[in-house]
């Protein structure tokens, strides 16, 4: 692996999934398919109860790769990349995300689909790609079923980032930590209490259960998503314009078409 470190514990029932790309932990094509890799093996471990999502370093992670986003990428990438979410439904053993620095479009859709989010007080959450005049599709549905639609649109449509203290009044964050350390130590608290003692088979029955809507909806607006992404946004100048702009270092020109 190149790109993530993968560990277990307590009796291989809680797996830790670092992001490592030694940068901002950035989710291009390398990483998502170690992901993929990974998820795979899970469909083998019936004793596992937990995956933990964490990035190294300062960021959890900036998202998925922009030069990635260039038209011509653009198709494999979003099907390599909502591939994870359906891996993530179809497991559908509990996931936890750890949260400190940026967490950012692709790396807040990883987030999004864990069952708890925490945070320390670094945390910033966002779903930028408005600014790229681009949208996120995970993140378009999710987003709504987590934390309700006004919420959700405030930042989707603005792209703005959040503090962790107001992701946690916006019920996307599970409790906020003052520091990483505390936040590891915190965690490991938690899942020694509250996942630990249980079945791994009967945690698996509560995920399907209390996701039967959401992952109904996920299922069958993703590919719609995907389509209207690659299909029509991507056939517009200001797509294209916001991701040559940003991999180019300057501000944007929009033609409003």
């Amino acid at each position: 692996m190149k790109k993530i470190k993968v560990n277990y514990a307590h009796n291989n029932s809680v797996v830790n999934i670092l992001l490592d790309d030694g940068k901002g932990n950035v989710l291009d094509r390398i990483m998502m398919d170690e992901l993929q890799y990974v998820f795979d093996s899970f469909t083998k471990k019936d004793e596992l109860k937990l995956i933990v999502f964490e990035g190294n370093g300062t960021n959890f992670s900036f998202g998925a790769s922009v030069e990635e986003h260039k038209k011509e990428h653009a198709a494999a990438m979003l099907r390599i990349f909502h591939q994870l979410f359906y891996s993530l439904r179809d497991i559908s053993v509990p996931a936890l995300a750890k949260v400190s620095g940026q967490c950012l479009g692709g790396g807040l859709e990883l987030a999004l689909m864990c069952n708890f989010i925490f945070a320390d007080k670094t945390a910033k959450f966002g779903q930028p790609e408005i600014i790229l005049g681009v949208f996120p599709p995970p993140a378009s549905i999710l987003l709504p079923e987590k934390i309700g639609l006004a919420k959700a649109e405030d930042l989707l449509i603005t792209g703005k980032t959040i503090t962790a203290g107001e992701a946690k009044s916006s019920g996307l964050v599970n409790e906020v930590f003052e520091n990483k350390e505390a936040m590891n130590e915190g965690v490991d608290i938690w899942i020694e209490k509250n996942i630990l003692p249980k079945s791994a088979s009967s945690l698996r029955f509560a995920v399907k259960a209390v996701r039967a809507k959401m992952n109904h909806v996920l299922s069958n607006f993703l590919p719609q998503m995907e389509s209207m992404y690659v299909g029509q946004l991507m056939q517009t100048e200001d797509a294209n314009e916001g991701i040559a702009s940003f991999l180019e270092k300057r501000k944007p020109v929009w033609r409003n078409q």
